[in-house]
């Protein structure tokens, strides 16, 4: 016969194989404050319904705390025999307190036990996210302060296309980076609903009030269908979605540090607490956090594509499949908690080198547009000015200038409508300094958007400190 919690039905001992494939103590051991917490509430519930007496909810509770403080000691003897967080913990209350510790799963499975754990603890852990993100807002901000006056050249098509302040580049991250923030509210909400009392999917026959616990836990609301609060994992897809997405940002952020770092860039460089050299060549200064985010992003992605793969043909209500939501989203948490870290310094110590951007955009030609739009405010149709400048690009080209270089006899023979006043057209500050349009480069949108940024952090520090503060009761 099994000695398993589970095992009355059994004739024979799971096979050593089967148990080490089935169990997920290794990893779901990190939610024992959850657990602990959620056992808890539901004792509480079931004395205050005289389902169990005041004196077992008293005992439970008592030894729960004592099952805690081994583990967060580091003394607990975690079994595999016993499989997952949930039976390790139950088994041990019932080895301390006897016949109370076996009262406990009264009315409640490892089914919405299990859910009810995973709601809290990525509550728990998007509240820390926050955090973490929000750091990163604050280097980009500060970085575009910092660098106010930088000028250097915007792209597309990984050409140079037209001058940006550094600030305007900086705070499109912080934009992209600021719906990151919208999207894991999002996620909060959707992890804020209590799946206990569902049991194994049908509810119980037990007098329960399941708002009760909810309440005690912090919870919101509460699963209005049983079936759909064991067997919904839409707000681990939801964080991977957003898990997914921040990456991405942070990977497109990588990129242009790496490649603004090199020698052949020049724009910034990273400190050196933030790069490593190589084992052959002495002269080397490598981006390599950088292109680690760049490459665990990809990681980030096969999770949430692996969560899509587990949920997309599953019946109701649970399955043993759903066992796989776990690791995935742990992993997506700790890389994201090291990426956001990391940027949040990296950010802050680079160095930008505005002379040389400067000196790079006196020797392209990225003050072009600026010469048609000249010719076009002067009355000439935008296409036939955008024909005269490509014309005028083709000739400095050819005689080794650029567009600063012309004489005002050279740009009258390419149009009359030309005069002295062009040089101040096409000076760099000036290109920067005429996009005023909302949302552009000019330093008085810049500025618009730095203090958007600054209230936007305002608010999300705001948010970010109810959530830790409501989670706080967990530890």
């Amino acid at each position: 016969m099994s000695d398993m919690m589970w095992g009355g039905r059994f004739t024979k001992a799971e096979e050593k194989n089967a148990l080490d494939f089935n169990a997920s103590i290794s990893y779901d051991c990190r939610m024992y404050r959850e657990d602990i917490a959620g056992s808890i509430a539901h004792a509480k519930m079931l004395a205050a319904h005289g389902i169990i007496s005041k004196e077992d909810q008293e005992k439970i509770t008592k030894g729960l705390l004592s099952i805690k403080k081994e583990i967060d000691e580091g003394t607990f003897p975690f079994s595999v025999e016993l499989e997952d967080i949930h039976m390790n913990i139950e088994k041990r209350l019932t080895e301390e307190i006897g016949d109370a510790g076996a009262r406990l799963h009264t009315a409640r499975s490892r089914n919405d036990q299990c859910a009810l754990d995973l709601h809290m603890y990525m509550k728990r852990n998007i509240a820390r996210l926050s955090e973490k993100l929000i750091a990163v807002l604050e280097a980009l901000l500060a970085a575009s302060k910092k660098y106010q006056d930088v000028i250097l050249p915007g792209y597309t098509h990984m050409q140079r296309a037209q001058p940006v302040l550094f600030a305007h580049h900086m705070l499109a991250y912080f934009a992209m980076l600021e719906r990151d923030f919208k999207r894991l509210e999002d996620c909060y909400d959707m992890c804020d609903m209590s799946p206990i009392g569902a049991c194994a999917l049908a509810g119980t026959t037990y007098p329960t009030h399941p708002e009760e616990e909810a309440n005690d836990l912090h919870f919101a609301s509460v699963y209005g269908n049983s079936l759909d609060a064991v067997s919904d994992r839409d707000y681990l897809l939801q964080f991977l979605s957003f898990a997914s997405i921040c990456a991405m940002h942070l990977s497109r952020l990588s990129e242009e540090f790496i490649y603004w770092s090199t020698s052949e860039f020049q724009f910034i460089e990273l400190d050196d607490g933030y790069s490593t050299g190589s084992s052959i060549m002495p002269q080397k200064k490598n981006p390599d956090m950088c292109e680690l985010i760049r490459g665990k992003t990809g990681r980030v992605y096969g999770h949430l594509i692996g969560l899509l793969t587990v949920m997309k043909g599953l019946p109701l209500a649970y399955d043993k499949d759903m066992q796989e939501d776990k690791e995935g989203v742990f992993d997506a948490l700790d890389t994201l908690y090291f990426a956001l870290d990391i940027y949040a310094g990296m950010i802050s110590t680079m160095t930008v080198n505005g002379d040389h951007t400067r000196q790079v955009l006196e020797s392209d030609f990225s003050n072009a547009t600026d010469m048609a739009d000249y010719l076009a405010k002067k009355g000439l149709p935008f296409r036939q000015a955008h024909a005269v400048v490509g014309n005028a690009v083709h000739y400095c080209i050819e005689h080794h200038k650029v567009l600063l270089d012309l004489s005002m006899e050279e740009f009258r023979s390419m149009s009359p409508l030309f005069e002295e006043d062009i040089k101040e057209a096409l000076s760099i500050e000036n290109c920067v300094k005429n996009r005023e349009s909302y949302g552009g480069t000019g330093p008085k949108s810049v500025e618009r958007q730095q203090i958007h940024a600054g209230d936007m952090i305002a608010k999300m520090k705001e948010m970010s400190a109810s959530w830790k503060e409501e989670m706080a009761f967990l530890g």
